[in-house]
């Protein structure tokens, strides 16, 4: 067959397909079931169903449905609510979204916000029966309560200096004849003024008129600083480090720099980060008298409750469907249950939940970690302009 006429050919009916798209009655949004795929995952009894996030702008082009992701709105939809704020965790709900957005969010959370921790531990005694090794693993993940911010990261090439270390000490005896001794974060003793121990070759009764070297090399002491004069650097007080014996020692002392969770998990500065779909439960028809009894006992989480709606006739209703847990329960209470109770996911509403080691408070988490997502996007900006 002519090549120029298979061209002229498939010409010819593009432009026929796209006559008739354009004269057909179209409609300009998405019909009931496809916008209901497109924004909410359907939990079914057996498993979910519309599970993938439809982003490519020409899904819905037959449709003259535009699915490209527009900032004008994103701006207007955007919407960041607190729901929970204590001193140790937080719950945000991050509405209008993309899952990958929420994900790189968790993520930073994670491995890239930085704090510090103890990296070398000098053990001068050590007779409990935990092993050194694991004594300093243990001092590494006590989490330090001071911002890291303030200090520089330190380098193979870099003396520990009062800008990039944080030098604490411990030496606690069980005495024979006494009960058991446990020894406790409370019991470190912040060193401002650098190490006390004297480096290899040192020696401390020197006439020499030069001061001895220690491990640190402090040019002036961490609480003549303006932001550590009536702020103390500390450790939460009440985790336990070891526990003694009669007879038992352990003297060490400990260097903190600053560090990422990527490096090491002893410098992530969340217990967790993590978020969930926001639930949504939707009753398909009426459930009364003793199927709505049945429904609101078969709940763990208190999702439903009872409405009276006079007559004597009670009503089960969605009471808290924030509390979901996609247990699947209500869907069990028998059969053809599925078609009386709907649960569902919102798929660009993500409740993001921050639980903090101690060392930042929540919120701080939350602001560096945005910070830290918009450089992100800066450096990518600048490298492909």
């Amino acid at each position: 067959m002519d090549r120029a006429y298979v061209h002229a050919y498939a010409d010819e009916l593009g432009r026929s397909i796209e006559h008739t798209i354009n004269e057909s009655n179209v409609p300009d949004k998405l019909p009931p079931h496809l916008e209901f795929a497109r924004t909410r995952v359907q939990c079914n009894l057996d498993a979910p169903v519309h599970t993938e996030s439809i982003t490519y702008s020409g899904a819905y082009a037959s449709m003259r449905v535009d699915n490209s992701v527009q900032l004008d709105f994103f701006q207007e939809n955007f919407r960041v609510e607190v729901k929970r704020l204590t001193k140790d965790d937080m719950e945000v709900d991050l509405i209008g979204i993309d899952p990958s957005i929420a994900n790189a969010f968790r993520r930073i959370l994670i491995a890239e916000l930085p704090t510090m921790a103890i990296e070398k531990v000098f053990i001068a005694n050590n007779t409990s029966v935990i092993q050194d090794e694991v004594l300093a693993h243990r001092l590494g993940l006590i989490p330090i309560a001071v911002d890291p911010r303030l200090f520089e990261y330190i380098s193979e090439n870099d003396s520990p200096n009062e800008k990039n270390t944080i030098v604490f000490k411990l030496h606690a005896r069980c005495k024979r004849g006494e009960p058991r001794l446990t020894v406790k974060t409370k019991d470190l003793i912040w060193l401002p003024n650098g190490s006390e121990y004297l480096l290899e070759g040192q020696n401390p009764d020197s006439s020499s008129s030069s001061k001895p070297k220690t491990y640190t090399s402090f040019s002036c002491s961490q609480d003549s600083l303006p932001e550590f004069a009536n702020n103390p650097i500390s450790t939460l007080p009440d985790i336990t480090i070891a526990r003694l014996g009669p007879g038992q020692e352990i003297e060490f002392e400990a260097h903190a720099v600053k560090g990422m969770g990527k490096t090491h998990a002893k410098w992530s500065p969340v217990a967790t980060a993590w978020y969930r779909m926001l639930p949504e439960v939707v009753l398909l028809e009426d459930i009364e008298d003793k199927d709505a009894e049945a429904l609101v006992k078969t709940c763990p989480v208190k999702v439903f409750d009872i409405e009276d709606i006079g007559n004597g006739k009670k009503k089960a209703k969605v009471a808290r469907p924030r509390s979901c847990t996609l247990c699947r329960e209500c869907l069990r209470v028998g059969e053809e249950w599925e078609k009386r109770v709907s649960l569902r996911r919102v798929k660009d509403h993500f409740i993001f939940t921050i639980e903090s080691t101690g060392a930042l408070p929540p919120e701080v988490l939350f602001t560096e970690a945005v910070k830290i997502l918009e450089n992100k996007c800066e450096r990518v900006f600048s490298e492909l302009s």
